[in-house]
């Protein structure tokens, strides 16, 4: 007697033995669900603290000691950090939450489309810019850089990072023997 029963031990093959979609891992999303996570949690988290110590502290005395046009900058700019932070906050703790459990992917999706995550651009003199309190620009520095870095793990979120091409150092050698023989 001929056994009929088929192995579907096997990814991927169903029991008709026809291929089965296999659901494409994200690597994204396994990161955000990492130690990797928690630690630019924990760096964004940081960062607001460390923001919030110096403009509430030493940062009200550098103003303060600014001549008026350096002073203006020092408000622009200050606005401009905090409202960065602010953005990255809610990101970050949107994604704790879907991490927790306590939001669906989606759900944390439709919350952050109410936040935009959007590069500002200062149009201030680097010369003013130069005289800025240097722990206000250290701040400065370092909510851009996280704020580079979020903005890349949002777009692969949504699809929209750009996919690297493979190189491949013997195309262009290929092409042109393939066009020396075809007599082009």
């Amino acid at each position: 007697m001929q056994d009929k029963t088929r192995d579907t031990s096997m990814a991927g093959i169903g029991k008709t033995g026809a291929s089965e979609p296999v659901a494409a891992v994200s690597f994204t999303e396994r990161m955000l669900a990492s130690e990797g996570f928690m630690a630019l949690f924990r760096e964004g988290m940081s960062l607001v603290e460390a923001t919030a110590a110096y403009l509430d502290g030493d940062g009200r005395n550098d103003s303060k000691a600014l001549d008026r046009t350096v002073g203006l900058a020092y408000a622009s700019e200050s606005m401009r950090l905090t409202t960065r932070l602010m953005q990255l906050t809610s990101w970050l703790l949107l994604q704790r939450a879907v991490n927790e459990g306590e939001l669906t992917r989606a759900d944390a999706e439709r919350e952050h489309s109410r936040v935009v995550l959007a590069m500002q651009d200062s149009n201030m003199a680097a010369d003013v810019y130069g005289q800025l309190p240097e722990r206000l620009r250290d701040l400065i520095a370092r909510s851009q850089s996280l704020q580079a870095r979020i903005c890349r793990i949002d777009d692969e979120l949504k699809g929209k990072a750009p996919v690297a091409q493979p190189s491949n150092p013997i195309a262009g050698q290929l092409d042109r023997l393939a066009a020396a023989f075809s007599g082009k």
